[in-house]
């Protein structure tokens, strides 16, 4: 029986670009038939059609499911999916599809055959290939380097590229003590995974810039800066 695979692609008001990012990553599902794929659109809280457009997919392709939550939260989109799934993988991808598709199959097999707990893509490790501002490159890399000064022993190179994979232990030891809901969710996810002793893999991907992201620096960033204060100081409490 071929491994069985969650797809999710957290929404939120994504209308105008969800049915093309449907139609093409189900056409990957039938070029790489090694896994049993299923699509989750895990759309929170929309209000421009994007839920009625969700059920209308999930109607019309078998490999589609609809999950609609009323509650805006990208990270709650994924712990909903993740935790209600039953597929030996989960996975998600950013709607715009602005990580390269083709990578994919690829992110799945390190978790699937090559003893990885977590995949990751990383928009900043050797072999990447990147088309952004300077601006978003600059935020990027100043955030890893907050990651390294506050968990040095987390080896990780990108921590907030929406293109991740976690087999089932990995989402039953990690998922349910994830607090934040929004977009601290990646990074709070790879540090409880490193404390417990998960075995985490990059990936180096081609990533495009989507100049339309509804991702907003300086909330974003600030609300990183907590949450790694966060996690640090749980850290401590926990090992005192």
């Amino acid at each position: 029986m071929a491994t069985r695979v969650d797809v999710v692609i957290p929404c939120y008001n994504e209308v105008t670009v969800l049915e093309q990012s449907v139609l093409t990553t189900l056409a990957l599902f039938e070029q790489n038939t090694q896994y049993d794929w299923r699509l989750v659109i895990a759309d929170n809280g929309s209000n421009d059609g994007t839920s009625e457009l969700a059920r209308d997919l999930d109607a019309r392709f078998e490999r589609v499911k609809a999950l609609v939550l009323t509650v805006k939260g990208r990270g709650l989109a994924l712990r909903e999916a993740w935790l209600t799934s039953d597929a030996d993988i989960v996975s998600y991808m950013d709607v715009d599809l602005s990580t390269d598709i083709n990578h994919l199959p690829e992110l799945v097999t390190m978790v699937a055959e090559r003893g990885c707990d977590v995949a990751i893509g990383s928009r900043l490790a050797k072999g990447s290939k990147t088309d952004r501002q300077l601006k978003r490159e600059i935020t990027s890399r100043g955030y890893v380097a907050l990651i390294r000064m506050t968990f040095p022993r987390l080896k990780i190179s990108d921590a907030q590229c929406g293109f991740k994979a976690l087999n089932r232990k990995a989402v039953l030891a990690v998922v349910p003590q994830i607090e934040n809901r929004m977009w601290f969710f990646d990074t709070e996810l790879l540090i409880l995974a490193h404390q417990a002793g998960l075995k985490i893999c990059e990936l180096p991907v081609r990533w495009v810039e989507d100049t339309d992201t509804k991702v907003k620096i300086i909330s974003t960033a600030t609300e990183d800066i907590r949450g790694l204060l966060r996690m640090r100081f749980r850290r401590k409490t926990r090992s005192s």
